[in-house]
């Protein structure tokens, strides 16, 4: 069975997912993690396959992997409306290119002159100018005999309503229509290389601009649905001269176009009345044809037919709006993301439920990573980011095994000459249980098994703190030097270990252990890319800027 899905199929899809962010029983974040990439076996890769920089690995489309990424996610920043855009190609006014004509008709049998697409969508016949203003192309002089048209000598720059040539000392046979403008707001956000970001709500913006605009593409009500006839062929033995005014006929009503006929053929057209309700067209020539004369050719006039009323209705059915960009800004202005740390993961994650709990998380972040209160560090000791943590856990004065980490971030607030206290955040990776030379499930029986994993069973044991000296264990660096002692009095949201100052801690402490605020395994991951590490610094701000195609 022959069959297409089709490009307003993907519009609709993209308008749908901004309402889903939109909706508020949804919660949508955009996140950072991995910080440790190049251990090896980690993530289900072999050691072969351990620089990750130089050749980062695909993400895998499969529950396992999705899963897997979830527990090393780091950080979470919230989408909403002000942060998330449609967005199209963008197409940058150049003196001297060649821009393609809007039409309704572009296909696989009659492909775009410059560009030879076959869907309109990816036709060259819109462009951005200097002042971020968007037009779409309604003539660029072209014809049956001049398909490509002329070069673009005039930059269009007014904003005025109506199909307009632009200003300049040549005339390059351009005429544009003025569509909106870029907000300097959506500059900042979402101004990107290869995108134009569109307004949200085109349809029922209040703003100024995009009413008029709107507004005069309702041809039900201005009665101006037609900008252009395309001469595909200018036939031969036509009478009469230049200035005739006939109708076009079709499904439509009320449409005018004015003929020149030159040598008797015709040489130009231009409307008069756009009429409204076309989905095709012809102009009647009856009055000036002279077919009976065997010589004689028929014309090829084409009427062009503008998406839904008129042009600057829909603005997303126009320019073929089936991207979506979400931007983020990651900054030290919250202690959920640390700013020592480093990240090898982008995603979205959709509904990820508050820890402890079934409810969807709502805050505008999330930290997904769990943190120690430290104390009882030798003053030369040192942690670096990546290094695999361990505590001994026992049941009833017996050890049943270790709880392992990966270090994710390490804030020293306090040290003298004999001592530091230190916030060290962590995940727990599921490949810290795996087989250390796969990388996965393999069995080993190792004698000393808790030493190297834990346990023969890989239960992931959770780090623990209290005043009973069997748990109250010291934490410490697998293969190092350095160890700690958790802070089992220390519970609360902020500290002032020197009694000078109060430090946010960003999360809940309770016994020296704060834990994530989100449930890790909860969330459908929509969005995954890995990306070569970056290391943030104090003075760093990242903006990501995730484009969804639909």
């Amino acid at each position: 069975m022959a069959a297409i899905v089709t490009d307003q199929f993907r519009i609709n899809n993209a308008s749908n997912f901004l309402g889903d962010v939109n909706d508020t029983s949804n919660s949508y974040y955009v996140f950072v993690g991995l910080s440790n990439p190049g251990i090896s076996n980690a993530f289900g890769r072999s050691a072969s396959n351990s620089d990750w920089n130089s050749s980062t690995p695909n993400p895998t489309d499969d529950f396992n992997y999705l899963n897997h990424s979830k527990d090393t996610i780091i950080f979470g920043k919230k989408i909403t409306t002000d942060n998330i855009r449609r967005v199209i190609r963008k197409v940058t006014w150049t003196s001297g290119n060649r821009y393609e004509i809007y039409r309704h008709d572009y296909n696989s049998s009659n492909s775009s002159p410059i560009t030879d697409s076959s869907r309109l969508y990816d036709a060259n016949y819109f462009v951005i100018n200097k002042d971020y203003n968007v037009y779409i192309c309604i003539d660029n002089g072209s014809s049956g005999i001049n398909k490509e048209g002329n070069r673009s000598q005039n930059e269009p720059l007014f904003t005025g309503l109506e199909p307009t040539r632009a200003a300049g000392s040549t005339d390059d046979g351009y005429i544009w229509k003025f569509l909106f403008s870029v907000a300097p707001s959506d500059i900042i956000k979402f101004d990107a290389t290869e995108f134009i970001p569109l307004p949200n709500d085109w349809g029922s913006s209040t703003d100024a601009q995009i009413t008029a605009v709107r507004d005069n593409g309702n041809s039900d009500v201005n009665n101006n649905q037609l900008k252009n006839v395309y001469i595909a062929d200018q036939g031969n033995g036509y009478s009469g001269g230049t200035g005739q005014e006939f109708n076009v006929v079709g499904d439509g009503s009320g449409a005018k176009v004015i003929v020149d006929v030159v040598g008797s053929k015709i040489t130009n057209t231009q409307v008069s009345v756009g009429g409204k309700g076309y989905t095709y067209g012809m102009v009647d020539l009856t009055s000036i044809s002279s077919g009976a004369i065997s010589n004689n050719t028929p014309a090829k006039l084409v009427p062009i037919i503008p998406p839904s009323k008129g042009h600057g209705y829909d603005l997303y059915k126009e320019l073929g709006a089936d991207r979506v960009l979400v931007y983020a800004r990651f900054d030290d202005s919250t202690k959920d993301f640390p700013i020592d740390t480093k990240f090898a993961q982008i995603g979205i994650v959709k509904n990820p439920t508050s820890i402890g709990s079934t409810q969807v998380f709502t805050d505008n972040q999330f930290s997904a990573v769990k943190s120690l209160y430290l104390n009882s560090f030798d003053i030369n000791q040192s942690i670096s980011i990546g290094d695999k943590i361990e505590q001994k856990v026992y049941d009833n004065g017996v050890e049943v095994g270790k709880a392992f980490g990966y270090v994710v971030s390490y804030d020293i607030i306090s040290e003298d000459e004999n001592d530091k206290i230190a916030i060290l955040k962590y995940y727990q990776d599921r490949s810290l249980y795996f087989d250390p030379t796969t990388g996965d499930q393999t069995d080993y029986s190792a004698a000393d098994n808790i030493t190297e994993r834990g346990n023969t069973s890989g239960t992931i044991y959770n780090f623990e703190s209290n005043a009973s000296a069997s748990s109250n264990q010291s934490v410490e660096q697998v293969g190092g030097s350095w160890n700690a002692k958790i802070n089992y009095g220390f519970s609360g949201i902020t500290t002032n270990p020197t009694g000078n100052k109060i430090v946010e801690l960003g999360v809940e402490f309770v016994n020296g252990i704060a834990a994530s605020e989100i449930n890790n395994e909860s969330g459908d991951i929509i969005y995954l890319d890995n990306r070569a590490l970056i290391t943030r610094d104090a003075r760093q701000k990242e903006d990501i800027k995730v484009i969804l195609e639909f």
